[in-house]
């Protein structure tokens, strides 16, 4: 496959510019607001993506609550979405998780 994907942990909302410099194009958020103290919210992150110029999507999950219905709006979302694209969650596992899904369902464009 030919995506531009990189998996990470959580990111700040300083830290998109940093971001968008780097030529990413796309955010896909994956983790839950909430899950720890001090955490950026999924609004904060969606305001700096916005004004960095980059698409932004949240797709949050529990680290065990991948669903179907998870996998298929990560896949219609991805499929649309501009690459290179910057996907994370609280460590980047749960991330590559959901990419791998819908790679093994057969969701994803070429």
């Amino acid at each position: 496959m030919s995506h531009e994907v990189s998996f990470t942990g959580q990111i700040t909302p300083d830290q998109v510019p940093m971001i968008a410099e780097n030529g990413f194009k796309t955010i896909i958020n994956n983790r839950p607001d909430g899950e720890e103290p001090n955490q950026p919210t999924s609004a904060e992150i969606e305001a700096a993506a916005k004004e960095a110029g980059l698409a932004y999507k949240e797709i949050s999950f529990s680290g065990n609550g991948l669903t179907q219905h998870h996998v298929e709006a990560f896949a219609d979302f991805f499929n649309q979405a501009e690459q290179p694209m910057l996907i994370f969650c609280r460590t980047g596992n749960r991330s590559n998780g959901i990419y791998e899904a819908a790679k093994q369902m057969d969701l994803l464009d070429d």
